[in-house]
């Protein structure tokens, strides 16, 4: 057992666990809960919510391996980052963080997406997008397993076991944090807020331990049609939006705003390419001539709320999201 590892508490020694793989603890990252919820007492800890992707990574005696949080490779989406983890010391662990693109000091998603889907290196790196890897978590260390530790000393070990230079950052956190914490933040202009249980244990599900704390409505909806252009714009008119609920497509509105010429065109190809018959919603989509697609993309809308009958008030087109299963996108209901 290394001598990081010696460092814990006995209590928590006694958690550890040996002899799982990385790629194993990679395949289900725990997922954080939206919530409304403003008032915290003991016992949480609240870290910047970014606005990149998802990604895992594993260093064991095969190499590093970035997966996103479907298990797809992204070794070659950020070389940068292989390189920086293939340099560190440390030759054994699973470490939890996001992939962001920064203009002026704020995460970008729309630049990230120009990085995003590109499956060689040197296309990566020509793209001129600079990434950073914010590292917020470690499953695995030396051989053992920490899921069963508490993140408090998660995140204490991760900070020592790795060097933290460009592109790779270490995720700081606050000890106290509410209402006013989170007013701070979106001035700032930040996403929001995850708040996280200071002694909670690393699950692989969607958790009430990890809260979602947002300056802005917006979440993922599945892509299941779309309205021709009017007027000079080319590609598509709007994109008709949609989430699953018990198995079922229902249709949440219709998405006008968010794009540019290229991603207009490129996001054509793609609808085109996934052109099906009939709709796909269980419920009646009351637009003129709409097209329909295969329901396999899945975007990430900003809007202000939902009114009664279901629908997006306000969308705004952010950008396609990549690391997610079509089939996994429902309303998010804050707890």
């Amino acid at each position: 057992m290394s001598s990081l590892l010696d460092t814990l508490p006995a209590d928590e020694r006694g958690r550890l666990r040996h002899g799982r793989s990385g790629a194993l603890l990679a395949s289900a990252p725990i997922l954080a809960t939206a919530s409304d919820r403003r008032v915290f007492g003991d016992g949480w800890i609240f870290e910047r919510k970014l606005d990149g992707v998802r990604v895992l990574a594993v260093r064991d005696t095969s190499g590093v391996r970035l997966l996103s949080r479907t298990g797809r490779r992204l070794d070659a989406t950020y070389p940068e980052v292989v390189a920086a983890l293939e340099a560190q010391e440390c030759a054994d662990f699973t470490v939890d963080g996001e992939v962001v693109a920064y203009i002026d000091g704020r995460t970008d998603f729309a630049r990230l997406q120009r990085r995003m889907g590109i499956d060689d290196a040197r296309r990566a790196r020509a793209t001129g997008v600079a990434v950073t890897y914010h590292l917020f978590d470690l499953l695995r260390l030396d051989g053992a397993d920490l899921t069963s530790v508490s993140l408090r000393s998660r995140k204490s070990l991760l900070r020592r076991a790795l060097s933290f230079r460009a592109p790779l950052r270490f995720t700081t956190h606050r000890n106290a944090g509410g209402r006013e914490l989170l007013d701070r933040a979106c001035a700032d202009g930040w996403e929001g807020l995850i708040a996280k249980r200071a002694a909670g244990r690393y699950e692989p599900r969607r958790s009430t331990g990890w809260l979602k704390l947002k300056c802005q409505r917006g979440q993922e909806f599945v892509v299941g049609g779309y309205t021709e252009p009017s007027g000079s714009r080319v590609g598509f008119g709007a994109l008709l939006l949609g989430h699953y609920e018990d198995g079922r497509l229902r249709y949440a509105g219709k998405v006008g705003t968010g794009w540019d010429h290229a991603t207009l065109v490129a996001l054509r190809r793609r609808l085109d390419e996934a052109a099906i018959p009939r709709s796909p919603f269980a419920d009646v989509v009351r637009e003129r001539a709409p097209h329909w697609t295969e329901p396999r993309l899945v975007a990430q809308i900003a809007f202000t709320e939902w009114t009664r009958d279901g629908m997006l008030r306000h969308p705004r087109y952010l950008g396609l999201r990549e690391d997610r299963d079509p089939a996994e996108v429902v309303r998010e209901r804050p707890v």
